[in-house]
């Protein structure tokens, strides 16, 4: 049975939808004795946001109603696929939490079947072999006002098409000079019925078959009969496909199904200012506009898994967005608030300054004397006299204690970011500034600027200030500051490079826009050289934190080590957008 890795969820709700109580419908009636579903993606490129929401629907239907899902590569197009498409589908599935039921499947498997399927219709006078060039074949194809016109070898003896097609398969013909077509009808109002091409010659090696074939079967005649094969039920689909639909109808009537699948379209998933065309994501990828597949600025699985997003927050999202029938799109704050409820739980805190503002505390040696006297206070921390560190024990998570604790090292010289002072405040400012010079370090001392220092151009470059040895942890009787920053130690710290990032595209459609590079953002990625807590630098490659009053971050699962610390935001930290 398909169903996701990790049970451990409470019992939610049935879910409802039209393709759901349809299927609740087969099943009252008895009409099949299992539901079998499939994912078939193409293996042209890697998996994204709309192959998500297809993932979910699939194998959660087998999962619901106790049937199977297939995984099955519609690999028809060697010249576009690859094996690395393919061994990163299969990682993008399991991720999400899916498995398949057997083996992975291939339409390639079926290649001899559906070439004997091919020479059925040619016997039965539903194919012909057509001798015209493509660019011909498009031309007579007609339009929406007015009927295509025959091919001149539409009514070729079946004789001669079976000799014909024979030909294609021994290689006789070079690409583009034959090809097989269905024949039905050139004056239907839908253009898909009218003669489709159902098998080109395309001398090229097949990643699964290698040199076998020389003729490979077009997507619309694989993709149904594959189906039917399988003994798929419910063949789910998005809404481009709906005129496709009466081809595979008829195609897999005329080979001889008896119970062939029903197909059902669904709205694909649009999300405003992203991208979900392999094609010009793939052109993103060649011209070197984003770093690979898995750019975390790319909507791909594997941009998003890099990104930080998790697996159980998309699978939410995609519940929050539903199944319909009509297109719509999607706002990503949606997106951004389903991954922001999976991490808040789930993450460790720890601080990070992005924009380094040095605070030297002129007091800081008489003024750390006083710490142990605070101890029955319940301040756990140690001190080292080699390098004058106070180290502060803290949770790494305020809710969940299972998640342990972190030593925080407290210095002389700090970091603190650089917008949290301000020479002239805004209307609303509560951070440091000269009029409001006092503030709370997060979980250590109130401290109270003295002092600030410019360079020649006027920009503050340090601050001088004192703390306040009596408010570790704690404010005093009668001692009330307002607002709280966090900070890093300037000597204990660790220089690590943050990226943050924007939608890589400015405008809300960019599959509106023809020319992909209009559409970019030039603030996509911005990379800033912060200061770490040194418990973030142990962590793994791939491990998510809650940076304190920053938002969300992961460290990158190619580029983080030790040594130099790399970290990409996945989503702020909070948002005032509030979810339908």
């Amino acid at each position: 049975m398909s169903k996701p890795s990790n049970n451990t969820e409470p019992k939610k709700e049935p879910k409802n939808d039209f393709i759901r109580n349809i299927i609740r419908e087969d099943i009252k009636a008895q009409k099949y004795a299992q539901i079998v579903t499939r994912f078939p993606p193409e293996p042209n490129g890697y998996l994204h946001l709309g192959h998500v929401k297809s993932i979910c629907l699939n194998f959660g239907i087998a999962e619901e109603f106790g049937g199977i899902c297939h995984l099955r590569y519609d690999d028809t197009n060697p010249t576009a696929e690859k094996q690395d498409y393919i061994d990163n589908i299969k990682t993008d599935v399991q991720w999400l939490g899916f498995e398949w039921a057997g083996e992975a499947l291939h339409a390639s498997s079926y290649f001899d079947q559906l070439y004997s399927w091919a020479v059925k219709l040619i016997e039965q006078g539903d194919a012909y072999v057509d001798l015209q060039t493509l660019e011909q074949i498009r031309d007579n194809r007609g339009s929406f006002k007015e009927a295509g016109t025959d091919s001149p070898q539409r009514d070729t003896s079946v004789a001669d098409n079976l000799q014909l097609f024979a030909d294609m398969k021994e290689g006789k013909y070079a690409d583009g000079k034959a090809v097989l077509r269905a024949k039905i009808d050139m004056a239907d109002a839908n253009m898909n019925m009218r003669d489709p091409i159902i098998y080109r010659v395309m001398h090229q090696q097949h990643h699964q078959t290698g040199d076998k074939w020389c003729i490979y079967p077009m997507y619309d005649f694989a993709h149904p009969l594959s189906d039917a094969h399988e003994g798929i039920t419910h063949s789910i689909c998005t809404l481009e496909f709906e005129d496709h639909r009466p081809f595979y109808d008829w195609v897999v009537e005329k080979v001889g199904f008896e119970q062939p699948p029903h197909q059902y379209e669904f709205s694909r998933l649009n999300v405003d200012h992203t991208l979900t065309s392999k094609r010009k994501l793939k052109q993103l990828v060649d011209e070197g506009i984003v770093d690979g597949w898995d750019d975390p600025r790319m909507p791909t699985i594997a941009g998003m898994r890099r990104r930080g997003y998790t697996p159980e927050g998309l699978r939410d999202f995609c519940d929050r967005v539903g199944v319909a029938k009509a297109d719509g799109v999607v706002d990503m704050r949606l997106l951004e608030f389903s991954i922001r409820q999976s991490l808040d739980d789930t993450t460790a805190r720890g601080m990070a300054v992005l924009n380094p503002l040095k605070v030297t505390i002129t007091n800081f040696d008489e003024a750390i004397k006083e710490w142990e006297s605070l101890k029955a206070q319940g301040v756990t921390a140690r001190f080292d006299d080699n390098t004058q560190t106070l180290w502060l024990t803290q949770p790494k998570h305020p809710n969940v204690e299972d998640m342990g604790e972190r030593e925080i090292p407290f210095t002389k010289d700090l970091y603190i970011d650089a917008g949290d002072y301000e020479l002239e405040p805004p209307a609303g400012y509560k951070r440091l500034s000269p009029e409001k010079p006092e503030i709370r370090l997060r979980n250590t001392y109130v401290l109270a600027v003295t002092e600030h220092v410019l360079d020649e151009n006027g920009k503050v470059i340090e601050l001088k200030a004192t703390i306040d040895p009596t408010t570790l942890g704690q404010n005093p009787e009668g001692r009330k500051v307002k607002g709280v920053i966090h900070w890093v130690s300037a000597s204990q710290g660790i220089p690590a490079t943050v990226r943050l990032y924007e939608p890589l595209f400015s405008v809300e459609d960019p599959s509106s826009v023809s020319d992909v590079h209009a559409a970019l953002n030039p603030n996509s990625l911005t990379q800033l050289n912060a200061v770490v807590e040194p418990s973030l630098v142990n962590a793994d490659a791939g491990t998510r934190f809650q940076f304190e009053r920053e938002g969300y971050f992961i460290s990158d699962a190619i580029e983080h080590n030790h040594e130099r610390p790399v970290f990409n935001q996945i989503v702020s930290l909070r948002d005032s957008y509030k979810p339908a």
